[in-house]
C-alpha cells in the first residue's frame, strides 16, 4: 500500500496526539493517592522504599522528655519548599503514617511527624507505659512549638509550613495556632477532639464523675489513675473496630501494633482526660485568636469524638473571624468512621483531595494573586 505524504503527515499528527494523551494519562495516574488494591504490594516496595529515606531522631521536649520524630524532605521541589507538618491523634506513632505521608510526598511536600509525648516513640511518663498520661495539656503544644520552630521551619526556606492534624492532634494544633497565630500557611484538622461524646450519661454528670474520680485518685494514690473503664493495649477484631471501614488498612495497622511493642498504648489516665477538658474549654474561650485558613474535616459516622463540638467550633470561629473559616461548618466526609486518612477508598480521597485543594487554595503563590 503506497502511503502519500499528507497521510504521513496525519499519521505523525496522530502519534503526536496519542504520545501527548498518554503522557497525560500517566500524570494523571501518579497524582492518585494509593488505593486498596494497591497497597499490599506497594508497601512493602514503593513505601517501604520512601520510609528508607527518612530522617528519624529525637529532640527534648519540655521537663526533658523525649520526643521522637520523622522527616522526608522533598528536593525536587521549586523554592520555597512546601514543608508539612502532622500533629498525630492519641495513642499513635508516626510508624502508623507511611501510606500518608508517601502520598502526600507525592504530590509535592516535605513532611514532618511528631510523636507526641508519652506515645508512639517518644518518651513514656509513668512506670505503667500502657497508661496514656500528660502532666499538662500545654505540654504537648510546648512540644510541637520546639518541633516547628527547631526542626521544621529550617527546611521551609522563608515559607511558613502547612500543619494537617488528626483527632486529639487536632486540639493541640488548635491550641498552637492560638497560640501563634502567625506561624501557619493553612490548617486542615481531621476529626478533631473538640469535645467528647459521653453517649447516654448527661454531661453534668460525666464531668462530675470525673471530678470525684481526679479528688479520688488525688487523697489516695500518688500514681495516675486509668479513667473509669479504661485498661492496657488490647486488639479488637476488625468486626468491631469502629476507626475505619478498610479491611486492609486495619490489618496493617494492627500488624504494625501487635509487633512493635513500644508504641502500644492503652486507655487513658484521670489526669489526662481532665487536662484534655480544661484544653477544650481553652479552644473555645480563645477562638477568635486563630486567624489561620483552617478547614475541619468531619467523620460524618464518627463514634469516637463529638461531631457537634466541631460544628460548634466551625461556627464560631466563621463568626468571629470569617476570613479563617469563611464556611461555618465542617467538611462532612459522610458516612467514614474517624480515622479519614486510614478509610475505604471512597471516604479517604474525599479527605486527601479536600486536604490538597485547601493548601493550594491558600499557597503564598495564590494569597499573592
Amino acid at each position: 500500500m503506497f502511503i502519500t505524504q499528507p497521510k504521513i503527515r496525519i499519521l505523525r499528527w496522530l502519534g503526536c496526539v496519542i504520545f501527548a494523551l498518554v503522557g497525560f494519562m500517566t500524570k494523571a495516574d501518579n497524582n492518585k493517592f494509593t488505593t486498596e488494591s494497591q497497597l499490599p504490594s506497594r508497601y512493602v516496595n514503593e513505601i517501604a522504599h520512601f520510609w528508607q529515606q527518612g530522617n528519624f531522631s529525637h529532640f527534648s521536649g519540655v521537663n526533658n522528655v523525649r520526643i521522637n520524630y520523622a522527616t522526608f524532605i522533598n528536593k525536587s521541589e521549586a523554592i520555597p519548599a512546601k514543608c508539612l507538618v502532622i500533629s498525630s491523634g492519641r495513642s499513635e506513632s508516626y510508624l502508623k503514617y507511611k501510606e500518608l505521608s508517601f502520598d502526600l510526598f507525592n504530590h509535592g511536600y516535605s513532611i514532618f511527624i511528631i510523636d507526641h509525648r508519652g506515645q508512639g516513640l517518644s518518651q513514656r511518663l509513668l512506670a505503667n507505659p500502657h497508661k496514656g498520661h500528660v502532666e499538662n495539656f500545654q505540654y504537648y503544644v510546648d512540644d510541637l512549638t520546639s518541633f516547628i520552630e527547631k526542626i521544621v521551619t529550617p527546611h521551609c526556606q522563608g515559607s511558613k509550613p502547612y500543619l494537617l492534624a488528626h483527632s486529639m492532634g487536632g486540639a493541640i494544633a488548635a491550641r498552637y495556632l492560638q497560640d501563634f497565630p502567625n506561624n501557619i500557611q493553612a490548617a486542615v484538622l481531621s476529626s478533631p477532639m473538640l469535645g467528647f461524646d459521653s453517649g447516654s450519661i448527661p454531661k453534668f454528670i460525666a464531668e462530675s464523675v470525673l471530678k470525684i474520680s481526679a479528688k479520688l485518685n488525688q487523697w489516695f494514690d500518688d500514681t495516675p489513675w486509668y479513667f473509669l473503664g479504661h485498661k492496657g493495649f488490647a486488639h479488637n477484631a476488625f468486626s468491631d473496630n469502629i476507626l475505619m471501614h478498610s479491611s486492609i488498612r486495619y490489618q496493617l495497622f494492627t500488624q504494625l501494633y501487635k509487633s512493635t511493642a513500644e508504641i502500644q498504648l492503652g486507655g487513658v489516665t484521670v489526669q489526662w482526660l481532665t487536662e484534655s477538658q480544661e484544653a477544650l474549654k481553652k479552644i473555645f474561650n480563645n477562638i477568635d485568636k486563630i486567624i489561620t485558613p483552617t478547614l475541619v474535616l468531619q467523620a460524618g459516622q464518627d463514634k469516637i469524638i463529638k461531631n457537634q463540638a466541631q460544628n460548634d467550633f466551625c461556627q464560631q470561629l466563621h463568626q468571629l473571624q470569617p476570613h479563617s473559616y469563611p464556611n461555618g461548618k465542617p467538611l462532612v466526609i459522610a458516612g467514614a468512621y474517624h480515622e479519614l486518612f486510614f478509610e475505604s477508598d471512597i471516604y479517604r480521597e474525599q479527605a486527601l483531595q479536600a486536604v490538597i485543594q485547601w493548601f493550594e487554595q491558600h499557597s503564598p503563590s495564590t494569597n499573592i494573586e
